[in-house]
């Protein structure tokens, strides 16, 4: 949630409403959306090339190593999808066209602040890696984060103004002044603690005449936030006298704030001063207006969910969940977050949202690529519960049932209807499908991605979900992928190989030596990368298109119960990498050369062009230019150039095989090989 203006006015009176806290030797409950998301944004990290996911993840770790630094234990609370009321969708899209602007904006060279697709996936990788407790809750989570941090007696750290307006026993800390960076030592007894300030909103009150801290709820419904949004509230507004109390620029700033707070403190509860809310409103309005902030002030009280219950024993209990009937295993998976939020909004609401990333804005928005997933998905997901099969969607009764995605068209947002893909009967029960046998859930998968089981035998098991999903994207003409392209993907899949390689316990592994010198050249071009390079926007689009496609890939394989192991994420894309790799392999280097110094992972990178070149079309293996000039002619000399030239398709990939069998050559070298055979 968030109410307007509120956090910028605290922090304005920041001597008045917090206190300095020394936090040690405490649990504390984290936000775990406000925290991935400040982490991203206020590390110096590169938001431009897709996520440089190697260096996210190194921060989220030494987030935490500074907590455990200072004996404090942290239990991280993640929102969940939206729940079956819906009524955060206005607010969803507002935010979804924000989105596309600023990515816009980074794309041209501008400022900008847009999460990479898959943020949130490494961030709870990297908790798993750290052992650090987490939840994802199965809709949003303030409510859950604030009653379990009274149970425990314990603060919350987040950057929600919500959390002004809980009543909580130990305090907010805000995640802009928890100097966890800064982690200090008290004199004279060596223990650590993380400086920060502590919101009360027991000085709240006391400022604006020790007014009832119950009426806070109705202040931030009168104020606005994510889940209301009144227009007859500008006619209350319009027509009550707000006293500002001491005038100020500061006051002039958060005059709305300001005036509510003052006015509200004249009242003696909630009832009192909602009775006068509703006298400057018109009579016929006053009942429905009434029962919607009611409800709407219902989101402070204590929530229902016990989450101290699935720290300790493992156990999730939800009413909204539960009064749906979904499959026990679903609900369990959520909370473990081994299923995605876009899960659990694709099967309560039928309704999901497509993020966009920094893209090319002219171009129809990367997620198209995977649409052929997603149906799947859809299929997988229809008969999940009797008591959503009685709400009425998108479909007609004669008509394929079908799901609704809101999605980038240009510059702006449309909701587009897609149907789903109606599966074999055994994949018809969703409370039934962990029953499946591995075998038959691989099938689906596989068949789902067009990818045959036999190519992936040479593959590491840990990246033969990123193959298959690599294998998809080749064949979808939508990609527009060239082989510099591929090269450079499938090189930077070695960062995670190398890094174990690096960090083996066996100081003896003859390996190391040049696993090292490989992944020290590979961090010289991501760093070359980053200062004021120009962003090659049709580069930029078709590996958002891989993610795209990486994503869904990884949501069906959940849904499936990983018939294929999970990747580990953190090691295995950087988005500054493979880009500075895509320049140099067009320009000086060729693939060869790079990995002269480490023959393991040349092998490796061999066995991954080995699986992914066969799903490709000939004209990959065609230098950047050339497709299209060949096209050109082909149509003025009304003959076919593969045939005058190089023979069938078949021909071309023989003739590839045979000079570049694993992509090693540069692109160069690639066009003499053309140049040659155009003149025999």
């Amino acid at each position: 949630m968030g109410i307007r203006g509120l956090m910028s006015f605290v922090e304005d009176h920041s001597n008045e409403f917090f206190t300095d806290l020394k936090v040690r030797d405490t649990k504390i409950v984290i936000d775990g959306y406000a925290l991935f998301h400040r982490l991203c944004f206020n590390s110096n990290l590169e938001l431009r090339y897709g996520g440089d996911y190697d260096s996210f993840a190194d921060v989220v770790q030494k987030f935490f190593e500074s907590l455990f630094a200072c004996n404090i234990c942290p239990y991280v609370v993640l929102d969940g999808g939206c729940d079956i009321s819906d009524k955060k969708l206005k607010t969803l899209k507002d935010r979804a066209r924000e989105k596309i602007q600023m990515a816009h904006s980074l794309s041209v060279g501008g400022g900008g602040y847009v999460c990479p697709l898959l943020i949130r996936e490494v961030f709870i990788q990297v908790l798993i890696k750290l052992q650090v407790c987490f939840v994802q809750c199965f809709s949003e989570a303030d409510r859950d984060i604030m009653t379990l941090a009274n149970h425990w007696n314990c603060p919350v750290l987040s950057s929600d103004s919500d959390f002004c307006i809980f009543d909580l026993k130990t305090g907010f800390c805000p995640l802009n002044s928890f100097q966890w960076r800064n982690v200090s030592t008290i004199k004279g007894t060596g223990d650590c603690y993380i400086p920060a300030k502590c919101f009360s909103i027991d000085a709240l009150c006391r400022h604006f005449s020790n007014m009832n801290k119950a009426l806070l709820p109705l202040f931030a419904v009168l104020c606005g936030n994510d889940h209301i949004n009144l227009p007859i509230m500008d006619t209350f507004l319009s027509k009550v006298r707000l006293p500002l109390g001491a005038t100020s620029s500061k006051g002039r700033r958060h005059h709305r704030v300001l005036g509510l707070l003052n006015w509200l403190s004249h009242f003696a509860n909630p009832t009192e001063a909602l009775d006068n809310v509703l006298k400057y409103l018109p009579k016929k309005d006053r009942e429905n207006v009434k029962e919607i902030l009611c409800c709407s002030m219902e989101e402070y009280q204590q929530s229902q969910v016990k989450l101290q219950d699935f720290f300790q024993y493992g156990t999730y209990a939800c009413p909204a969940a539960l009064n749906l009937d979904l499959p026990e295993w679903v609900l369990v998976a959520l909370a473990k977050g081994q299923l995605s939020p876009f899960i659990s909004d694709a099967l309560v609401l039928r309704r999901t949202i497509l993020h966009t990333q920094v893209e090319n804005m002219q171009q129809p928005n990367a997620h198209r690529i995977s649409l052929p997933i997603r149906q799947i998905i859809y299929g997988l997901l229809l008969n999940a519960s009797p008591h959503l099969e009685n709400v009425s969607w998108n479909a007609l009764p004669s008509q394929p049932p079908a799901f609704s995605e809101v999605e980038r068209i240009n510059k702006n947002i449309k909701t587009s209807i897609v149907n789903a893909v109606e599966l074999p009967k055994d994949y018809s029960d969703l409370s039934k499908l962990t029953e499946l046998s591995l075998a038959k859930r691989q099938i689906l998968l596989l068949e789902t991605l067009k990818v045959k089981q036999t190519i992936l035998e040479p593959i590491p098991s840990s990246l033969k979900l990123l193959v298959s999903v690599s294998c998809y994207w080749l064949q979808h003409t939508e990609a527009k992928a060239k082989l510099h392209h591929l090269q450079a993907l499938l090189l930077g899949m070695l960062m995670g190989p190398l890094h174990v390689i690096i960090n083996s316990p066996d100081k003896e592994d003859l390996r190391e030596d040049g696993a090292r010198m490989l992944y020290e050249e590979f961090q010289r071009v991501k760093e070359q990368t980053r200062p004021g390079t120009r962003l090659d926007l049709d580069t930029a689009h078709i590996f958002c298109q891989w993610q795209c496609c990486l994503q869904m890939g990884m949501y069906l394989n959940q849904l499936l119960s990983a018939p294929l192991p999970e990747p580990d994420l953190t090691r295995l894309y950087s988005g500054s990498l493979v880009h500075g790799l895509c320049r140099q392999l067009l320009t000086s280097t060729s693939v060869e050369s790079l990995l002269s110094m480490c023959p393991e992972a040349k092998q490796l990178y061999e066995h991954l062009f080995n699986a992914t070149r066969s799903y490709a079309s000939a004209e990959l293996f065609l230098p950047k230019g050339k497709s299209n000039s060949k096209k050109k002619r082909q149509k003025k000399q009304g003959t076919s150039w593969s045939k005058n030239r190089v023979g069938t398709t078949s021909d071309t990939k023989c003739w590839y095989e045979g000079s570049n069998r694993f992509g090693l050559l540069t692109v160069e070298n690639l066009e003499e090989h053309i140049e040659l055979s155009e003149l025999e």
